[in-house]
C-alpha cells in the first residue's frame, strides 16, 4: 500500500534550490525562511534549557571533554552551534588555549555573558554567524596551520551537538562537514562526537498507534459535521474539498513519525544498524540520508510470539554517538582518547530530548504463540524538496509467519509488500 507524497506538509521553501541547506549559498529569501523555520527556536533560552536539562546528553559530552583533559590541553577548539556556550566553556576548563564558539542566532549574546561569568572569556571567542561564512582571527590570535596550502586549517578539535531527531533531521551535519574540511587539521584533528550510528527495531506501542487512528477518525467526523453545517446554514457545498482534507489529515495523524520515550520492553527484536558515520571521513552525500540500495538499509526481524508480547505497532528509529579515538587510516598521528564516552538515544538509556521516532503501521501485526513472525524490508530517508532540513522516510516491508523452530521452509502466512512514506516533522 502506497501513500501520496507528503512533502507538501511544510509550505515554506527552506532550501537553496538544489537540496542544500540555505546557510550554504542560499539567497536572502531562503535564509530568512531558514531562520523563521529552524534557527529562531534556538535563540530562545527555554529551548536551550530543554537541551541543558537532558542529563544523558550533558553527561556524555562532559565525560568526553573533562575526561580527556590531556587531549584538550593547549589545543585550538571550535564549537559549532554553541548555543548558550556550555561545551565551549568545558573545552576552556579542560585546558584549551583557544576556543571559537560559533552561533548563528542572537543566543551568541547570552553565550558571551556565560563565558564572562565563568571566567573563560579570555579563552573563548564567541563569533555570531553561519559557520559557512565566518572568518577566524587567525593572525590576531597567533595561530598557524600545519598546511601552508590551507592556512585556515588551524583547529585541533571540533565539538558540536549537531544531531537531530533520528540523527539527520535538521541537516546541521552539512555545516559541520563544510567547516571540518575548511578549518580542521586533517592528520591530527579530532571530532566530538567521532562516530554516529542509526538503528531501527520493531516496537509494541499500541496505545499510541490506536490514539493516532482515533484522532484521525475524530478529525474526519468533525469535517463531516462542518460540511453539513456549512451546507445547511450557509448554502455552500464544501464536499469537493473532503478528499484533500482527508489526505492532509492522514499525512498528519497516520503518516508522520511520532516522538516517543519508549520503555526498553517495547523493543521486540535486536535493533538493526541502518547507517554508520565516521565523522572524519563521511561526505556531504552521506549526510543527506539513507538512499535506496544503501548497504545497511535493509532489515529482517524474526519475533517469537511465545516469548514476546505483541502486536507489532511499527518501526522505531534512534541513534548513538561515540566519542573515541579516530579509526580512519588518515588519523594514525591523531591523539588517542584515554577515556571514550558514549551517548545513546535508544529506549534502553532512558530519557533524552531526542527520544525515538516511531513510524506506526496502519494496523498492528499480531504475534501468536508457537509462531515466529518475520518483518523484512528496507528503509529510505531523503530530504524533502521544499525543506532541506526535513526528511521523508519510506518503509517497505512484508510480514510472514511460520511455526517456531520449523526448518522446512513452510510459511503459514505471507503479506504483500507495504510501501509507505512518512514525514519526520
Amino acid at each position: 500500500m502506497a501513500s501520496d507524497n507528503i512533502e507538501g506538509i511544510n509550505p515554506f521553501p527552506n532550501t537553496s534550490g538544489d537540496g542544500e541547506i540555505p546557510s550554504f549559498q542560499g539567497d536572502e529569501k531562503a535564509k530568512a525562511s531558514d531562520f523563521a523555520n529552524y534557527f529562531c527556536s534556538y535563540a530562545q533560552l527555554y529551548h536551550q534549557k530543554q537541551m541543558l536539562a537532558d542529563h544523558n546528553r550533558m553527561a556524555a559530552y562532559h565525560s568526553a571533554i573533562m575526561g580527556n583533559t590531556e587531549v584538550f590541553k593547549d589545543k585550538v577548539v571550535m564549537d559549532i552551534g554553541t548555543g548558550s556556550g556550555i561545551l565551549a566553556a568545558w573545552a576552556a576548563q579542560a585546558g584549551a588555549r583557544k576556543v571559537y564558539a560559533i552561533e548563528y542566532t542572537d543566543m551568541a549574546k547570552h553565550a558571551r555573558q556565560v563565558m564572562a561569568a565563568n571566567g573563560v572569556d579570555n579563552i573563548v571567542t564567541v563569533i555570531q554567524g553561519a559557520v559557512e561564512d565566518i572568518k577566524l582571527p587567525i593572525e590576531e590570535d597567533g595561530l598557524e596551520s600545519d598546511d601552508p596550502e590551507h592556512p585556515e586549517r588551524v583547529i585541533d578539535i571540533f565539538i558540536s551537538e549537531w544531531m537531530g531527531y533520528f540523527l539527520l533531521r535538521e541537516s546541521m551535519l552539512d555545516s559541520l562537514l563544510r567547516a571540518r574540511d575548511k578549518f580542521l587539521k586533517p592528520a591530527t584533528g579530532l571530532m566530538f562526537p567521532s562516530h554516529c550510528t542509526m538503528y531501527v527495531a520493531p516496537v509494541q506501542d499500541e496505545e499510541e498507534r490506536r490514539a493516532n487512528g482515533s484522532e484521525f477518525a475524530a478529525s474526519m467526523s468533525d469535517w463531516h459535521d462542518f460540511q453539513e453545517t456549512t451546507m445547511q446554514v450557509y448554502g455552500v457545498d464544501m464536499s469537493i474539498l473532503q478528499k484533500d482534507f482527508e489526505k492532509e489529515q492522514k499525512e498528519y495523524y497516520l503518516w508522520s513519525s511520532r516522538w516517543r520515550e519508549l520503555p526498553p520492553e517495547a523493543v521486540l527484536a535486536e535493533p538493526k544498524v541502518v547507517k554508520t558515520l565516521d565523522m572524519m571521513t563521511c561526505t556531504l552525500d552521506e549526510s543527506k540520508g539513507i538512499m535506496p540500495g544503501d548497504a545497511l538499509s535493509t532489515y529482517d526481524f524474526a519475533i517469537d510470539g511465545t516469548t514476546t508480547r505483541g502486536p507489532i505497532s511499527g518501526i522505531a528509529g534512534w541513534f548513538t554517538s561515540d566519542f573515541k579515538t579516530r579509526t580512519d587510516a588518515g588519523g594514525l598521528e591523531a591523539p588517542k582518547l584515554p577515556n571514550p564516552s558514549f551517548l545513546s538515544t535508544g529506549p534502553e538509556n532512558g530519557y533524552t530530548h531526542w527520544g525515538q521516532q516511531v513510524f506506526y503501521f496502519q494496523s498492528g501485526i499480531p504475534l501468536l504463540k508457537g509462531e515466529t513472525t518475520q518483518i523484512a524490508g528496507s528503509l529510505e530517508m531523503i530530504r524533502t524538496k521544499e525543506n532541506a532540513r526535513l526528511y521523508n522516510t519510506k518503509l517497505k516491508y512484508t510480514s510472514s509467519r511460520k511455526k517456531t523452530g520449523d526448518t522446512s521452509g513452510n510459511v503459514l502466512m505471507k503479506s504483500g509488500e507495504t510501501d509507505q512514506l512518512y514525514l519526520i516533522p
